[in-house]
């Protein structure tokens, strides 16, 4: 168990790093006012119309960095400081969701495959690890009876979380994209601003790279614990 704790607490340390990184940089590109004077709200609103996208709403969510795009309702989800800011940092996040609003309308494969597991990972993702400790304390590790059956069902569920920490990346990376090149192709945004913009979404990009980076080591720690023992 100790090199588990280790594993965690190597992770986590990674994880707040990037994460800090990345308050910082939006804070710096929260001071990089836009030229052109728009809104978080404006910017989205417009990259879904030059799109063709008439059925998303833009509003407001309360919070930081709780943006999000939700398929089920169709919303563009700006935190408040997004959403009535005008600077690099609002436009980056604001085009970076209707990013995921244009993936959806188009039928984005990687987007659906994500959205198909989101069900079953709500669920496994919260009982993997019960399984996977009950497993243990049955005498898993020992290769026994039901401990290591409930264990391995621990693993593969902790699997499936793992499928979707990684379908996730070129999902988010794709929004990205859509983003920075609508703001360039549209001049959104001067050079500055775009760099300015560039930079915050390759920030925020690594905390999901981290994150599966994370769970594949975390799954690979207890496959070997359960897997890895000898079974009489």
């Amino acid at each position: 168990m100790l090199g588990y704790y280790i594993l965690i607490g190597g992770i986590t340390l990674v994880s707040w790093l990037v994460s800090s990184t990345l308050k910082r940089k939006f804070e710096k590109y929260s001071k990089v006012q836009l030229r052109n004077g728009m809104s978080g709200a404006e910017i989205a609103e417009k990259m879904l119309a030059d799109h063709g996208i008439r059925d998303v709403e833009v509003i407001s969510t309360p919070g930081r960095l709780t943006d999000h795009y939700n398929p089920k309702n169709k919303t563009v989800n700006l935190s408040e400081a997004v959403y009535n800011q005008r600077n690099a940092a609002a436009a980056a996040v604001a085009a970076h969701e209707c990013g995921h609003a244009v993936q959806h309308a188009q039928a984005y494969s990687w987007l659906q495959m994500r959205s198909s597991l989101v069900p079953v990972v709500s669920v496994s993702s919260g009982m993997s690890h019960w399984l996977i400790m009950g497993g243990l304390l049955l005498g898993a590790a020992a290769g026994v009876g039901i401990g290591w059956w409930a264990a391995a069902a621990g693993v593969v569920l902790m699997g499936f979380a793992t499928l979707f920490s990684f379908i996730t990346l070129p999902v988010e990376y794709d929004a990205s994209n859509r983003a920075l090149a609508w703001l360039k192709n549209k001049n959104m945004v001067s050079q500055e601003e775009y760099a300015g913009s560039e930079d915050a979404l390759k920030w925020a990009a690594r905390t999901y790279l981290v994150a599966a980076i994370g769970a594949l080591a975390t799954l690979l720690f207890w496959a070997i614990q359960i897997f890895g023992g000898s079974r009489d």
